[in-house]
């Protein structure tokens, strides 16, 4: 909003402090939803980059100044990132900075992002439920509940909506998954939800029945943070462990009704192919397609007249997928040696894809390209506009940097300032950079830190292109909050440096990458988030324990 010189001269003095009022109101309210982190990883593109970031610096993130505010302690496992709604009414209560967290015990909770006070907490079991068992898989133990990142959409419903994915299982041993759409100021359940997840899909592979593959519950976990995009949100599906049967699946909603809108299997006629990602979401361009990286599965080397797999099944590719009325593989890549990585189990899956901004090349020419690795170590720089396929003899890619990540990938990379920080198993965090449209091959800077399984996803806190940290947290016990500068990498801080524990915060999970909005840091844990800020004589004191009102059961 702008008040030009002809509202002056057009209106009395009254109006025109009005409109001036009113102009301030606007500017102050986008600079306060700036500070928003609404969706895994920061954006669709999943950057990680918050570049409204004004007050934290590499001047005051040192041991001296910065540390632990306070911890908030939850009823079980924080393996989704915690999310940032700033300036939400409260039902009650007012205006909050509003952090939601949600556990493996199927709990969500609204806290106030500043004093740490439980604004609601709802539970998604219904009545007789538990969270689910492991599922005789260690990878989400010991109980299964809300395990991807929720997406926030603040224009939806009366006060803005949570979009979450919970498991759970009943008394007579039935599993179900359900799509819950709750409430921001007050966590109750809108548009007739939950939704039971169910699907079908036309084929011939895993858990098939005349001709159509089915979407068993209890064989899935919704790990990848959840997308919205166009109205829809969008759920990945991976396997427990390799137990099969299991195929690849992304299912799409109504962000307004629920019902299901559109649904693929990208390995509809083979095996495998779940979509995990280490619980990086589905990443989206501006054109509105989506980006993941498969899991091992079924590949079909015999490629119809364009170049495609011949029965639809898309095991260990890169995939772009068109949200243009049904969904579909609009293009994809699939390394040579497919076959050898499947059966080895080092998939490209266990990465996830960032959607990069658009770059021109030495000729002029502009590339609009996304980036991707797994476990096989290789740095993958893709071509949306035409991303490769397959061939038996070469990689036709864009860009491939050999063993640039040699311990593997079991996380996604950060973007800034014509970088890509990523944090591989057992090594440091390396820095690529980005010259006429491509990767130098060799990194430009690291880490001193190396960060064991599963490497780390960093986040990005800057105010524009100046002030970069780099922030990463460490799976160890207790787990490590570090800071670097993200021009030349040196550490600022880390959570271990103050004496006497002061900064401890609980032990590390793996997959979580921190929050940071308004001055604040926030890091999951086994048991909760640690809050992590600016220190002052009393950011020492607890959080005031919250009021039993403010408890709201679904």
């Amino acid at each position: 909003m702008k008040l030009q010189l002809a509202d002056f001269l057009l209106c009395n003095l009254g109006v025109c402090r009005i409109v001036l009022l009113l102009s301030v109101c606007f500017v102050s309210d986008q600079l306060a939803h700036s500070q928003d982190v609404l969706t895994y990883h920061n954006d669709i593109a999943r950057t990680g980059q918050n570049l409204n970031e004004a007050i934290l610096t590499p001047e005051n993130v040192k041991s001296s100044t910065f540390g632990k505010l306070f911890t908030l302690n939850v009823d079980g496992k924080v393996d989704a990132q915690p999310l940032y709604a700033t300036g939400i009414a409260i039902a009650g209560k007012g205006k909050h900075n509003v952090l939601i967290v949600v556990t493996e015990h199927g709990s969500a909770y609204a806290f106030d992002a500043d004093t740490g006070v439980v604004l609601w907490k709802v539970s998604t079991l219904k009545s007789g439920e538990t969270p689910s068992d492991p599922r005789d898989c260690d990878q989400v133990a010991p109980e299964i509940g809300i395990t991807s990142t929720p997406v926030i959409d603040r224009s939806s419903g009366p006060g803005g909506a949570i979009y979450l994915v919970a498991m759970s299982r009943n008394s007579a041993g039935n599993y179900h998954q359900r799509l819950h759409a709750l409430d921001l100021s007050k966590g109750t359940e809108l548009f007739n939800g939950p939704k039971e997840i169910q699907a079908t899909y036309r084929g011939t592979g895993d858990n098939s029945s005349n001709g159509q593959v089915v979407f068993d519950p209890k064989q899935y976990k919704e790990r990848p943070g959840l997308l919205l995009l166009s109205g829809s949100v969008y759920t990945a599906w991976g396997s427990h462990c390799d137990i099969r049967p299991y195929t690849g699946w992304i299912i799409a909603y109504d962000k307004t009704t629920l019902e299901q809108t559109r649904v693929l299997n990208v390995t509809p006629n083979g095996r495998e192919g779940g979509i995990w990602m280490s619980q990086a979401g589905l990443a989206a361009d501006s054109a509105g397609n989506i980006y993941a990286l498969d899991g091992n599965g079924t590949f079909d080397t015999k490629l119809n007249a364009n170049g495609f797999p011949s029965k639809g099944d898309y095991g260990n590719a890169f995939l772009k997928i068109s949200t243009a009325g049904r969904l579909a593989v609009a293009d994809y890549f699939e390394m040579k040696n497919q076959s050898r990585e499947n059966i080895s189990d080092a998939d490209l899956g266990s990465g996830g894809a960032l959607v990069l901004p658009d770059r021109k090349d030495g000729s002029g020419d502009r590339r609009r390209l996304a980036v991707g690795a797994g476990k096989d170590g290789n740095l993958y720089l893709v071509n949306r506009d035409s991303m490769g396929k397959f061939s038996t003899k070469a990689n036709n890619i864009y860009q491939q940097i050999s063993g640039a990540l040699s311990g593997g990938v079991f996380a996604m990379p950060a973007y800034f300032n014509s970088r890509i920080y990523y944090g591989p198993v057992g090594q440091p965090i390396l820095v690529f950079q980005f010259f006429n449209a491509k990767l130098r091959i060799a990194p430009v800077s690291q880490t001193t830190t190396r960060f064991d399984y599963p490497g780390t996803t960093p986040s990005i806190s800057a105010n524009g292109r100046t002030n970069g940290i780099v922030w990463a947290a460490e799976n160890a016990n207790p787990g490590v909050l570090h800071a670097y500068n993200a021009s030349t990498m040196k550490e600022l801080y880390n959570s271990n440096q103050a004496a006497d524990n002061r900064d401890h915060f609980g032990a590390g999970n793996k997959f979580v990458p921190p929050t940071i909005a308004n001055g604040k840091v926030y890091v999951g844990t086994t048991t909760g988030v640690g809050v992590f800020g600016l220190l002052s004589n009393d950011s020492m004191a607890p959080p005031p324990a919250p009021h039993p009102s403010s408890r709201v059961k679904n």
